[in-house]
């Protein structure tokens, strides 16, 4: 049976991109005769609100949208994180880094990834870490990096995994028990996840997924990375950029059910427009 997800995080409100992937994910699912679930993203602790929570849930009703079984929540799964964690410590895969975003900022030796500067190494191999300092988690690269990985996406097929254009990746941060990588590597295999529906600007990460799913022995899901919602200024939309929201439209009076039925048929606000990767 096909199932897909919609995975926000309560740390803003939802706007019109967020409406798009959601659909498409929903809509997946359901003509697939599959189950749509939900997912709330809280592992952050210092951004997350129950007031963004409550209006992703009205969101959703108000677009028509429904999903299968309870809402699950990255909160309540501490200790599946922690567990992996061990794993891949007691493994030598990951090591403890006291860096900060300046310390690599400032390095010189940073080398570059698709993303920007990875980071150099600096902590990796350290004898006799003081793990009561602040620190992250990062995987070792070099040491867990494996070969002939692929995954399959719907718009470019069979794709060879290559993790190692990102660098020691953080899974687990200073200041949340668990990365974005790590988190939903582990919720879509718990959750029987067969189709990953989501935007083509997280396509990149998929390679840090698959390399994940072959370290701690866990299927991997089929992909589909849509194209993303633009607005005006021709910049995707995001929280940070001030999209227009959800929940602005439906008190201003709009039709959710409609909105929803045009954004299926690519019928977009004046101003926004659908761009592919």
């Amino acid at each position: 049976m096909i199932v897909t997800r919609f995975a926000p995080s309560p740390t803003g409100r939802l706007h019109l991109g967020h409406a798009f992937s959601a659909l498409k994910a929903h809509d997946f699912a359901r003509g697939a005769g599959g189950r749509f679930l939900l997912r709330i993203e809280d592992i952050d602790g210092t951004r997350s609100r129950r007031d963004h929570i409550d209006t992703i849930l009205r969101d959703l009703d108000w677009l028509g949208i429904g999903w299968d079984g309870a809402v699950s929540f990255q909160s309540r799964r501490l200790a599946y994180y922690h567990a992996a964690l061990q794993e891949l410590r007691a493994r030598g895969l990951i090591y403890p880094c006291f860096c900060t975003r300046a310390d690599i900022a400032a390095s010189t030796s940073a080398p570059h990834g698709p993303e920007g500067p990875l980071y150099p190494g600096t902590c990796r191999g350290l004898a006799r870490p003081d793990l009561s300092r602040p620190h992250c988690w990062r995987l070792d690269m070099a040491t867990a990096a494996r070969g002939g990985l692929t995954f399959t996406d719907t718009r470019h097929g069979v794709t060879a995994a290559d993790p190692a254009q990102h660098g020691d990746v953080v899974l687990a941060r200073k200041d949340a028990p668990a990365s974005y990588h790590l988190a939903v590597t582990l919720d879509d295999a718990a959750q029987g996840v067969t189709d990953v529906v989501r935007g083509a600007d997280l396509l990149p990460a998929t390679h840090v997924h698959r390399l994940l799913q072959a370290l701690l022995g866990l299927p991997t899901p089929r992909y589909h990375h849509h194209e993303l919602l633009t607005g005006p200024d021709g910049e995707r939309l995001a929280k940070r950029h001030g999209a227009p929201t959800l929940a602005a439209l439906r008190e201003a009076g709009a039709d959710g059910h409609a909105l929803a039925d045009a954004l299926r048929r690519g019928e977009l606000p004046v101003g926004f427009a659908a761009a592919r990767d």
